[in-house]
């Protein structure tokens, strides 16, 4: 075994043959699950409940998280809040 370094297997990324086959019959059904999803919340003759499991169940892979920032001053010290009466002031 050679150390520190891979020698054999599949390269980085590739997926394996089973997700290689699910990816392509997923594909060929043309419709995924969040086509369907979004399909149900659409429809506004569905239960409000169905379209609102839809909607929750949907958004993560419709609408990305936020990512938390976290605000400080220079050099990691706490904010300075400045109160000023004119613009002219800043």
């Amino acid at each position: 075994m050679a150390t520190g370094k891979k020698t054999g297997g599949r390269q980085r990324g590739t997926p394996n043959r089973a997700s290689a086959v699910k990816a392509a019959a997923v594909a060929a059904s043309g419709l995924t699950p969040l086509d369907y999803m979004l399909t149900v919340l659409r429809d506004e003759g569905a239960d409000p409940k169905d379209r609102m499991w839809a909607a929750e169940k949907s958004a993560p892979y419709v609408h990305p998280r936020l990512a938390t920032v976290e605000h400080s001053g220079k050099d990691g010290a706490p904010l300075q809040i400045v109160i000023s009466s004119s613009d002219a002031e800043l």
